[in-house]
């Protein structure tokens, strides 16, 4: 039987053979640039951050630590496809290949992120980012358009959370593509064929809001939602616009000149859905408020009514108190009159006819005279002068309203007639 010469080959006791595979790698290596697809990736307590580099043929383990990990602009993602440049070793207590990560950033992300800055700030100059032309979300819109790919996740998290939310709620569906260079230009034709149906009066559905959607992805794969015309097609939106593209730290132009941005599509849809619920809610507050604002008024209604009872009452009475008076007055000067009158003739039949003639006159003048108070004290008569078409005007508060400087317009007026009372309201003040 075939036995090795043994006493050829050296004897490595573990920790010496991965210090040894570490230094190889390296003097072999290092320093070494990477281009792969994050996976994996988690940030410890301490700062330090942790995640796989992968393709198609292979995974490669990473640590970054927390002095290269502070200087990331944004924080990477899993599906993030990356080039980091760092050093190739060998984590000793467990003999695993690793890469020390001292840069990363996206693939391509520098050249596009340039461009992405100047777009952002010449846009910016033309005013498509101002807040003054955002318009707020309908409440309660009566149909929505979508604008994304058939074949996207985003269409299905989209749609989910509309027939949970108001699934009575009619959908318009403009496909287009949203990755890859004919993505721009179909997404501005998908979004015109949108604005020439909510244009229209006559069209099936009315369309109150648009939601411009897609999912997660690298600044590459998001890019043509970073397209220019596209940014000025959405400022043009007759209704409001929800820009619903990618995660929470994803930004495009589209969520700049949009008039609201969704952290995710799904956000974007419950956005524009409130739900079944939260109407019925809405529905049962204003009936409530309503209920309590009409009872009020019917309080109120009914303590003015109370007030203008009591008085009428009060008026009603001294106007008997005074009708009273003034037919004891004249029933006291016509008896005095009478008295007079024969004591007159007495002395008329006694005087002779020049005395009569003087009697009579001063008779005369007398009658006159008695004729005249009487018209006097029924002139003074309050019923008769309401019965005239005049109106005795009180405040709120039953005080004499006499002069038009103790009413402002809109003021209410309590005025008593010759057959009741009613409620006035001031329109306007004017002065004689």
């Amino acid at each position: 039987m075939f036995e090795p010469d043994r006493s050829a080959t050296p004897v490595w006791q573990v920790g010496a053979l991965c210090r040894a595979i570490a230094q190889a790698l390296e003097a072999g290596f290092n320093p070494v640039s990477v281009v792969g697809e994050i996976s994996g990736f988690s940030r410890a307590a301490s700062g330090h951050c942790y995640f796989s580099l992968k393709d198609a043929n292979g995974q490669l383990r990473c640590a970054m630590f927390r002095r290269a990990a502070s200087v990331l602009v944004d924080t990477p993602r899993d599906g993030d496809r990356v080039q980091v440049r760092g050093r190739l070793g060998v984590y000793e207590p467990r003999g695993e290949l690793q890469l020390i990560v001292e840069s990363l950033e996206r693939a391509g992300q520098g050249n596009l992120f340039e461009e992405f800055l100047r777009r952002k700030e010449r846009l910016e100059r033309e005013g498509l980012f101002d807040p003054a032309r955002k318009r707020p979300l309908a409440r309660m819109p009566r149909g929505i358009g979508v604008v994304t790919s058939l074949g996207a996740a985003a269409l299905h998290d989209v749609v989910s959370a509309l027939q949970r939310r108001v699934p009575h709620l009619p959908i318009v569906l403009v496909p287009a593509s949203v990755q890859g260079e004919q993505a721009a230009p179909e997404l501005v034709r998908a979004l015109q064929a949108l604005y020439t149906c909510a244009a229209d009066p006559a069209f099936a559905t009315p369309i109150d809001a648009i939601l411009l959607v897609r999912g997660g992805g690298a600044m590459e794969d998001l890019w043509a939602f970073n397209d220019e015309t596209l940014a000025r097609t959405i400022a043009r939106s007759p209704v409001p616009l929800v820009s619903g593209v990618g995660h929470e730290t994803d930004f495009t132009i589209a969520d700049f000149v949009a008039d609201v941005r969704a952290p995710t599509p799904t956000a974007a849809a419950e956005l524009v859905s409130a739900s079944q619920q939260s109407a019925l809610q809405d529905v049962d507050a204003a009936a409530q408020r309503l209920l309590r604002a009409l009872q009020g008024r019917l309080d109120r209604e009914a303590q003015q009514l109370d007030r203008a009872t009591t008085r009428i009452g009060r008026l009603s009475g001294a106007t008997e108190r005074q009708h009273a008076q003034l037919q004891a007055l004249s029933q006291h000067l016509g008896h005095a009159l009478r008295l007079r009158l024969q004591s007159q003739q007495h002395a008329q039949e006694q005087q002779g006819p020049a005395l009569q003639r003087a009697l009579q006159q001063g008779l005369a003048r007398r009658q006159a005279q008695w004729t005249q108070a009487q018209l006097r004290l029924q002139a003074l008569d309050p019923a008769l002068v309401l019965a005239r078409g005049y109106a005795w005007l009180s405040n709120s508060s039953g005080r004499p309203v006499t002069s038009v400087y103790q009413v402002e317009p809109g003021q209410i007026l309590n005025a008593v007639l010759a057959d009741g009372a009613v409620e006035l309201a001031a329109r306007s003040r004017i002065p004689n």
